[in-house]
């Protein structure tokens, strides 16, 4: 088997960790031991591991209707999620289009936005570029990749990807030049860009990167301003992740694109674009406008069925609620890691916190360090799964955490930090 985003000479010679079930936060090894899950499994398990309640769900639809093709096809769990989506969304975002994972919403998005330059009149048919801030991470596919700002990801495919803006990352030692660098962009460009993607208010795998909710505000405005569509990728911060439902209600705005994955169907690949009517409308008025995209599995039963149960949860075990105390926690341990030699930054936002270590050099190894990896092994004996970010150790446990789970899952972080770098 070849692991993805793993060095496979070096995974040959570890010992490898071969997980044979899971449960709430915790994953249990082929040895019998069980690991807390600080990552919630790539941000998916935001109820943890075999809730009962989505497995009985998943259960009954298999029995019920497995697949069903939704080209011109119409299912009950399909329609009744993308009902739902939108009237947990944002005001005014009141279409969904399906697909199947977090990537393929962005790669559906960046499709949709140039189609609709192109079905809006002769003058706005040159609109087929992108924007996107410095260290963002959209996904895996090509469309995806090529909004990336994360080098290390982008470099191998470069001479493939199409052509993107990357303007400054808001972070607070250049906040005014990231404001300057994205207007000027928009205005000397804005003919051209048919979109702005961007993370809301965090950016994960570029460290769990936090920029303040009026950089986003600003980012809406401006998009109108110059009419530019606006794409908000929610894939990894949206459900709960950084507090509110979706990140974007820190900044109180509407985009004209939402992009959702990972948490929406913790089971089962699916994803979602959501998105505004007047975007949707432009695809009308003839076959020859209609949106020629979709995947086999777009919209599958198994999956809207799951999708719909995680939003009755969320709402029936008030998981955003009960998830504020414990939001707390984590600010409060991130918070006390500064005392720590080598950590040289901390942050936390709602369910996130992370930390940026450094050698006694005070150099950074960024995506390709080893200090992270050193936390992970020391993490890993102390009985928790801590995949770190190169240099950047992270937590994003599940919502629902148990407060004692959560607290051991903070403190073997803490020890293992101490054990490296102390």
């Amino acid at each position: 088997m070849w692991h993805p985003y793993t060095a496979m000479d070096e995974f040959v010679t570890r010992d490898p960790l071969v997980i044979e079930r899971a449960e709430g936060a915790r994953l249990f090894d082929a040895d019998g031991r069980s690991y807390l899950d600080g990552n919630s499994s790539w941000y998916v398990a935001t109820l943890g591991h075999a809730h009962p309640r989505l497995v009985a769900r998943v259960q009954a639809q298999v029995a019920e209707l497995g697949h069903c093709a939704l080209a011109g096809i119409a299912h009950e769990g399909a329609a009744r999620l993308a009902d739902a989506l939108c009237r947990s969304a944002p005001a005014g975002l009141t279409r969904a289009f399906f697909t199947d994972d977090g990537s393929t919403a962005i790669e559906v998005a960046v499709k949709i936005a140039v189609q609709f330059w192109q079905q809006s009149g002769r003058a706005a048919r040159h609109k087929t570029r992108f924007l996107a801030l410095d260290g963002a991470f959209h996904g895996d596919s090509l469309g995806a990749a090529s909004l990336g700002g994360v080098e290390v990801f982008r470099k191998p495919f470069g001479a493939v990807l199409f052509d993107c803006v990357h303007v400054p990352f808001p972070d607070d030692a250049g906040y005014a030049r990231a404001f300057e660098a994205l207007g000027r962009a928009l205005v000397d460009a804005h003919d051209t860009i048919a979109a702005v993607v961007v993370e809301p208010v965090v950016q994960a795998s570029s460290g769990m990167r936090v920029y303040p909710a009026e950089y986003l505000r600003e980012l809406r405005r401006l998009t109108e301003k110059h009419d530019v569509l606006l794409v908000i990728d929610e894939v990894f911060a949206g459900y709960g992740r950084t507090g509110p439902m979706w990140a974007s209600e820190h900044a109180g705005v509407t985009p004209d694109l939402m992009c959702l994955g990972k948490a929406m169907s913790p089971l089962l690949p699916m994803g979602a674009t959501l998105v505004t009517d007047r975007v949707e409308r432009a695809f009308r008025g003839a076959k020859s406008r209609a949106l020629m995209y979709g995947h086999t599995l777009c919209g599958n039963p198994l999956g809207a069925a799951l999708a719909l149960e995680v939003l009755d949860v969320y709402r029936d075990e008030e998981v955003l609620a009960r998830a504020a105390p414990k939001a707390t926690r984590i600010a409060a341990a991130f918070a006390a890691l500064r005392e720590i030699p080598g950590v040289v930054r901390t942050r936390s936002l709602g369910m996130i916190g992370a930390a940026d270590l450094a050698t006694s050099s005070g150099a950074e190894g960024g995506y390709l360090g080893q200090l992270g990896w050193q936390v992970y092994d020391e993490a890993r004996r102390r009985g928790a799964y801590l995949r770190p970010l190169g240099d950047t150790v992270y937590v994003t446990p599940p919502l629902n955490i148990a407060d004692a789970e959560l607290d051991l899952l903070l403190a073997v972080l803490r020890e293992s930090v101490t054990a490296v770098m102390g």
